[in-house]
């Protein structure tokens, strides 16, 4: 199970965002290229960039100006600053945005979040761009999508190789995230592989997600668990004092790219 680091962007800056849509927090770096190298010498394959600004989550920094925050020169500094795949989403539904978002030096987009109005225009986007280039998010709570394993399957058939699906279980005490949920979508699937995002909280729910690793889901985004410490090994990671880490160690751990990557 690949555990794929997030950086929330808004303003050009790292951020953490909570469930209420305009409660914005800059508790981590404030410089996101240093936030981003951080989780490469931690040794992360994959970085996952969310840009909060183009995807509308966020109020615009300027309360009367109405023009979100262009966050691409921080995207372009982060992919020229790692060696490991960036890929990038938040309101890239349109060939121009895919186009715009891969010249920044990004390995892929995730265009979404897709719903069956938006499924057609996805599958056009991976047959022009590739599978490998443009995967898709599926987003179960906010989207209106009634049927997610039935759109998953959809978008399979259209071209696509991967899905981030977002699906959180919020009945119990703590945020989890919703293990048979993913699994009936993934189940739905032959071709394409999950990565499951959202509601990660802590290991159990990484032992939880491996669970239904023989489903096809093989990988996850984690945001706020690991920059909250709360996973056993992160006190090895000198995660106390960041300022002091070496940002320029990169791991030479040797990187797989699968084909269905």
């Amino acid at each position: 199970m690949l555990v794929i680091p997030a950086i929330d962007l808004h303003g050009g800056q790292c951020v953490r965002i909570r469930q209420s849509r305009y409660a914005v927090e800059t508790d981590y770096f404030a410089d996101p290229v240093a936030m981003a190298k951080l989780w490469r010498v931690m040794n992360a394959k994959v970085l996952h960039l969310i840009d909060l600004d183009a995807a509308g989550w966020v109020e615009p920094q300027q309360p009367d100006n109405d023009t979100p925050h262009d966050n691409h020169g921080p995207v372009a500094s982060i992919a020229q600053a790692l060696d490991i795949p960036v890929q990038v989403g938040g309101g890239i539904q349109t060939p121009e945005a895919i186009e715009a978002t891969l010249a920044l030096g990004v390995y892929r987009v995730v265009f979404g979040p897709v719903t069956e109005a938006t499924a057609e225009a996805a599958g056009d986007a991976v047959a022009r761009f590739g599978a490998r280039r443009v995967i898709v998010a599926i987003d179960a709570q906010h989207t209106g999508v009634t049927d997610p394993p039935a759109l998953a399957a959809d978008l399979e058939a259209r071209g696509v190789r991967r899905i981030v699906y977002t699906d959180v279980d919020r009945s119990g005490e703590r945020t989890r995230p919703n293990i048979e949920a993913i699994r009936a979508l993934a189940d739905r699937l032959t071709l394409a592989k999950v990565t499951a995002a959202g509601g990660v909280t802590g290991y159990p729910d990484l032992l939880a997600l491996q669970t239904i690793e023989r489903s096809g889901v093989d990988s996850v985004v984690v945001g706020r668990a690991l920059y909250e410490n709360t996973f056993p090994c992160q006190r090895f990671w000198c995660w106390q004092k960041p300022q002091d880490v070496d940002l320029s160690r990169f791991s030479t751990a040797r990187l797989a790219l699968r084909s269905d990557g």
